[in-house]
């Protein structure tokens, strides 16, 4: 909405109407705002976070590439154009719809922790936790990555074209190096700012800043032949070649010189790695069926409880305003309690994912929202379930470094995927040109509570809970609506206010994600982005009982809507991603 106020990359703290004004100390600050128009197209769509890599998916499209290897492309180059956020050091969750056969398949490429790994990996000798900042940097905090064995199993199932040339976009990018662009400028000057420590381990400090120690900045050229390198290996080899061989091995050693714990990852555990594919989880709202990806994410699950929650409300009728805005805040509240309690890995915790999304559960938790009056936090239900064991809620917050990207290829094919490598940077441990991420502080540091265990506990084998909502929504069996975005746990917020803006409002997709966010995730605070419409909303929120915080709320949610014959696509304009079709 070309209305709305510009944003900056840093804002200062401040008072309007006795309404707390402040930064979540997120990892990632934003960088401005670009405004944006839907783009239309009849033939095909990619929507990604960085122009180079959306034409990097573009190009695969005209060529005849199906949207499977688009995604190769895409994200090889976003791992060099915006390595801060994904990655193949990484791993993702993928919803693909195959036209010819008709069906959607989700895939699980998330991390896993080391075989040996233990609940107590992040404790300290005395029992307390490791302070988040020193979790986040070295090897103790890798788990073994996703993407590349994704890569593999979508082109064997979906891909046309050469596996290798897929990989040459990258390989030629990476030699003649790119412009550091603006976000991955203040990404770098965000680990300075906030003591993040990007410099702590030599490869990321010699790639990351110049030689007198500065960071780079917007505009530099920067060059990443040892990537180019690894990537020329993969091309030749395929992703064995990342899991078994001289690239594990440096893998495991870099990861095993800057751990700060023991049972860090080997190469059994490189070459045990496995996607998983699991079912898709979907809820019916107004109509569709909005579908997502199930346990280790708990995303799926919990845009699909706001969603079924709000239904038993007039969203339409109440108006986009703080009538909605509350209402959307205590179904929120409601689910993110359910959330903290149930969700993980469901190898390894039974989660009611049936019951959680059960018409009547969530009818009987709408119930309990007072249109007229903000509720406490709020405490998890009892969804119908089979297994009783009692677990304590997480306390754990899922930290923003991820990226987002939607296509739909010529022949129909279309997948939304977000892919991470946790907080920006991961572990800050740079080998062969690659970040590795540092998604075991996505687990609970704290194993339990009083006598009771978290379900998102460190395990051996584990995939540690997840915040990421890549969604397709369909519609009469075919998909409507392709949509997911960055952000750590307030991504179920973003996609799940988006989806009701597209839905409900029949908002243009560009105009939905320019309208500001609101976001409540069952903590203490309501958070309204500074800058937007959405602020306004404060006086009457707070007159309503909630506390509320104006904040710069950074996401990256990237769309395709698919509608009378066209492909309609949108980039969040608080990133530099764009959508581009034909």
């Amino acid at each position: 909405m070309k209305t709305l106020l510009k944003m900056t990359a840093a804002l200062l703290c401040w008072s309007v109407a006795g309404v707390a004004v402040a930064q979540d100390p997120a990892p990632e600050y934003g960088y401005g705002w670009e405004d944006k128009n839907s783009v239309i197209g009849t033939e095909f769509m990619v929507s990604a976070a960085n122009p180079i890599a959306a034409k990097a998916g573009y190009d695969v499209l005209a060529a005849g590439g199906t949207a499977a290897d688009a995604m190769i492309a895409v994200q090889l180059m976003l791992n060099l154009v915006e390595p801060q956020s994904s990655g193949i050091g990484g791993g993702a969750f993928l919803l693909y719809w195959d036209a010819s056969s008709r069906t959607l398949t989700t895939f699980d490429a998330r991390e896993k922790a080391p075989a040996k790994a233990t609940p107590e990996r992040f404790l300290l000798p005395d029992g307390e936790m490791m302070p988040f900042g020193e979790a986040i940097s070295g090897g103790q905090a890798v788990g073994v990555p996703g993407i590349l064995r994704l890569m593999e199993v979508t082109h064997n199932l979906f891909g046309q074209k050469d596996w290798a040339s897929l990989f040459q976009p990258a390989i030629e990018q990476a030699e003649n190096g790119f412009e550091v662009s603006p976000r991955m400028a203040n990404s770098i000057q965000s680990t300075v700012d906030r003591n993040w420590d990007l410099d702590v381990f030599p490869g990321a400090k010699a790639y990351f800043f110049n030689d007198d120690g500065s960071p780079l900045t917007e505009g530099t050229l920067l060059k990443n032949p040892d990537f180019a390198e690894t990537l020329r290996i993969l091309a030749d080899q395929g992703a064995n070649a990342f899991y078994h061989g001289p690239i594990a091995e440096d893998i495991v050693a870099a990861v095993e010189a800057t751990s700060k714990v023991e049972n860090n990852i080997t190469l059994e555990d490189l070459a045990a790695y496995r996607v998983k594919i699991r079912p898709a989880v979907c809820a019916d709202y107004r109509g569709f069926d909005v579908c997502g990806m199930g346990p280790p994410t708990s995303g799926g699950l919990t845009v699909g409880q706001i969603l079924g929650i709000l239904s038993n409300f007039d969203l339409k009728g109440t108006g986009w305003n703080a009538e909605l805005a509350h209402l959307y805040a205590e179904a929120a509240k409601l689910a993110y309690a359910d959330r903290a309690l149930y969700m993980a890995d469901s190898d390894f915790v039974d989660v009611p994912v049936k019951g959680l999304l059960d018409t009547d559960y969530l009818k009987l938790r709408s119930e309990m929202i007072d249109p007229a009056a903000a509720s406490a936090k709020r405490q998890a239900g009892e969804p119908p379930r089979d297994h009783t064991a009692l677990f304590a809620p997480s306390q754990n917050p899922d930290r923003p470094g991820t990226s987002h990207i939607v296509i739909r290829d010529p022949y129909g094919n279309a997948l939304s995927m977000t892919t991470t490598i946790e907080t920006a940077f991961g572990s800050r441990v740079f080998v062969r040109g690659f970040l590795l991420n540092n998604e075991l502080t996505d687990f609970d540091r704290a194993p339990k509570d009083g006598d009771r265990l978290v379900a998102n506990r460190v395990e051996g084998g584990k995939r540690p809970r997840s915040s990421m909502s890549p969604t397709i929504v369909m519609k009469d069996g075919e998909p409507y609506l392709l949509i997911g975005s960055p952000g750590g746990s307030r991504i179920i917020n973003y996609v799940a206010k988006t989806i009701i803006a597209i839905l409900d409002w029949d908002m243009d997709p560009q105009d939905a994600i320019e309208i500001g966010h609101f976001v409540h995730r069952n903590g203490s605070a309501m958070d309204l982005e500074q800058g937007t419409a959405t602020a306004e909303f404060a006086d009457a929120l707070t007159g309503k009982g909630h506390e509320v915080k104006l904040v710069d709320l950074n996401s990256g949610l990237h769309t395709i809507l698919i509608k009378d014959g066209q492909l309609i696509g949108a980039a969040d304009p608080r990133r530099e991603g764009v959508a581009l079709g034909q």
